[in-house]
């Protein structure tokens, strides 16, 4: 039976979906290596070995292997066994493999791409809590001109909770893929993607400028807070966690 054509939103979608998984130079170079010949392709790869091959942080290496087992170009397996196949003691490893049906693709360098790796480089130059200070202030800068498209045709004022899914909306709108949800007495907004990739988790400064949005967006839509950063990739996290105490 013949595949019908895919709609208009379904190829934005694909589109997309391949965009983030190989955007990225250093992620098509890891993947090729993950489908390559020999023991990479039977065996798979680690996050340590790519770390070591692409000579990136081990952290860098995983998002890279995560992005790419997310749209399903790599199956993730659980191993154990050492290569003589005793059992291992310890925390077991991940090991990536290519999927069937593999595909070789080429994308354009992103403008948007080189500037936030200056941005990065950049903020790295001063003293760290220089960089977060000036971060934050540019999230919050731009957090409200967000708010004031957000509210263009209201009054401002929003519960918290209602503040709160405007803002994970709209930072899913700028590429976070965010969601708002209730943990103990706080509210927080987790973040499944991160828009300034690989940058934020080699300049880990860049993480004030999301703290930032969602403090210049609650500022406008609700009142004053004191957002927290209470894990990020950076930190070796498998997501971005910015939790919001109510006041």
């Amino acid at each position: 039976m013949e595949r019908p054509p895919l709609t208009p939103t379904e190829f934005a979608s694909a589109v997309t979906a391949i965009t983030s998984a190989f955007g990225d130079p250093t992620r098509r170079a890891i993947y090729l290596f993950a489908r390559g010949d020999g023991t990479a392709a039977d065996a798979g790869v680690t996050a340590s070995e790519v770390a070591e091959r692409f000579d990136l942080h081990p952290n860098v290496a995983r998002h890279h292997l995560d992005k790419l087992a997310g749209g399903s170009y790599l199956e993730v397996g659980i191993e154990r066994a050492d290569a003589g196949g005793a059992t291992r003691a310890g925390r077991p490893s991940k090991r990536y493999r290519a999927t069937e049906g593999a595909m070789h693709l080429e994308f354009a360098v992103r403008h948007d791409d080189v500037l936030v790796t200056l941005l990065g480089r950049a903020l790295s130059l001063l003293p760290r809590h220089e960089a977060e200070a000036m971060a934050e202030a540019v999230g919050v800068e731009y957090g409200r001109a967000m708010a004031r498209a957000i509210d263009a045709n209201g009054d401002g004022t929003r519960s918290f909770r209602s503040a709160l899914h405007a803002v994970a909306d709209a930072l899913t709108a700028h590429g976070f893929s965010a969601h708002a949800e209730k943990a103990g007495d706080e509210l927080r907004i987790v973040s499944e993607n991160c828009p300034f990739g690989d940058v934020a988790i080699e300049h880990p400064v860049i993480c004030a400028v999301d703290r930032g949005m969602v403090k210049g967006m609650l500022a406008s839509l609700y009142g004053e807070t004191s957002p927290e950063t209470s894990s990020s990739l950076p930190m070796g996290d498998d997501r971005c966690v910015t939790a919001v105490p109510s006041e």
